[in-house]
């Protein structure tokens, strides 16, 4: 153990170093990876600290690195040693979390996490962990769906039941519609502007005309990082005790910071918030977050009888009966550890830390004669100029290990590059390196 652990944390501490000083991924063939893994037969045993040093060297080498300061791409951040150091504790107390009684302070160490976060949004009701944004949205679609539709739970869904998005809005729903035996033809677009924040008009005829039961607004979007504007989208379906869930699965990390809340304004009226901690709050995945103020939703499209389960605790949520998982991890000492490390004001400098290092790269990218396509205050930039190739662009950017980048198309119109600073490890010299070599890709 002792040997095995020690090289866990050889690893540990050099890992930043070593991805921060090399590419950002490797170019490797499905076959190559099959060949060193197939090796591992399985017939006979292997000393566990040769196998900790075989499986890091793999991820090492054939991983794209998304804790690379220049990885500038999806929602994958850099880690903090906290979370390192709660993920590893949660393994070795296995604690099960499907009732209180078996994991009472585990319980109680998420449920204040929860509750100091909750205040921050403005949703102090109800809230558990879930594995990521996905479960929460889906947790959000059911509980919706036990308050509009009371027989549900036992009838199943009659109708046609409407769900209003944008074509912004998180493709997790489909799945969520999908398994919640609606259908994709229940979701239904709300037009949006040329920024791709959901337009009031035409949520208001839709309302109007659909009647929907669950409306999603969001509050940092994966295309463009674009808030819709959420105190609107509450004035209109509060009129007609519609379902408001704000998915802000990245963005509502921005609640912590006292630069940063203010675009938040009007997500404490929704019904139900997404938020995910293995964004931007910098703990490993994976560790979503579920609101709600509707706990009496939450108990009918949860609750189940069963005769081999603990009985509940006076006091307390009876997990396996408030949300979608049974057995489920220790997912929140991660963020725990995280925010008792850092403190509040450590988790908002790094917050804004990130904010400013995407103005940083606005800034250097119209000054180098790239032309910006979105407007967010958060830290993700779109980008192109004329007659550019985002494809072939994209390719040599990643063939030179420069940086890493993604395509992505707004609103529907033309692809452009987006670049999104997700590590708090990202310096104005990784961004000003980054923007002057990336003429050799054009």
């Amino acid at each position: 153990m002792q040997r095995a652990f020690h090289e866990l944390i050889r690893a540990a501490e050099t890992a930043a170093d070593q991805v921060a000083k090399g590419p950002v991924c490797t170019d490797v063939g499905v076959d190559e990876v099959r060949r060193a893994i197939a090796s591992f037969d399985f017939v006979e045993p292997r000393a566990l600290l040769d196998l900790v040093r075989d499986v890091t060297q793999m991820l090492a080498k054939w991983t794209v690195h998304v804790t690379h300061p220049r990885y500038f791409g999806l929602f994958n951040p850099s880690v903090t040693l906290a979370g390192i150091v709660g993920d590893t504790i949660a393994a070795i107390y296995n604690p099960q979390l499907a009732s209180w009684s078996h994991a009472p302070a585990a319980q109680e160490m998420e449920r204040h996490v929860l509750r100091w976060l909750g205040a921050k949004l403005g949703i102090t009701e109800f809230a558990n962990f879930t594995s990521g944004g996905a479960e929460a949205n889906q947790s959000a679609l059911l509980c919706a769906m036990a308050r509009a539709f009371p027989s549900w739970r036992k009838r199943g869904v009659r109708g046609r039941p409407v769900i209003l998005v944008t074509s912004e809005t998180h493709h997790s729903f489909a799945k969520a519609a999908v398994m919640a035996g609606l259908g994709t033809d229940a979701l239904r677009r709300v037009d949006v502007d040329r920024d791709g924040r959901m337009e009031m008009k035409d949520l208001a005829a839709k309302v109007k005309q659909l009647k929907p039961f669950l409306v999603v607004g969001t509050a940092g979007t994966t295309s463009s990082g674009v808030i819709d504007p959420l105190g609107e989208i509450a004035d209109i379906l509060q009129k007609r005790n519609v379902w408001f869930h704000a998915d802000a699965a990245w963005g509502g990390a921005a609640a912590v910071s006292p630069s940063l809340r203010r675009h938040l304004d009007g997500i404490e009226r929704a019904d139900s918030i997404t938020c995910d901690a293995h964004k931007w709050f910098s703990v490993p995945m994976g560790a979503g977050m579920f609101f709600t103020r509707h706990r009496d939703a939450v108990e009918r499209a949860f609750a189940v009888e069963t005769p081999y389960m603990p009985a509940g605790t006076a006091g307390t949520d009876h997990p396996f009966e408030t949300t979608v998982q049974w057995s489920r991890r220790f997912i929140g000492l991660k963020l725990f550890l995280t925010i008792a490390e850092l403190g509040e004001r450590g988790i908002a400098e790094r917050i804004d830390h990130q904010a400013r290092m995407g103005e940083y790269l606005r800034s250097a990218l119209t000054a180098a004669g790239w032309k910006r396509v979105n407007r967010t205050p958060f830290p993700l930039v779109c980008f192109t100029r004329q007659s550019l190739d985002v494809d072939r662009f994209l390719r040599r950017l990643l063939s030179k290990q420069i940086a890493w980048m993604s395509s992505v198309r707004i609103a529907g119109r033309r692809p452009v590059v987006r670049a999104c600073i997700t590590s708090f490890r990202t310096t104005e010299r990784d961004i000003d390196d980054v923007v002057v070599r990336m003429r050799e890709c054009l």
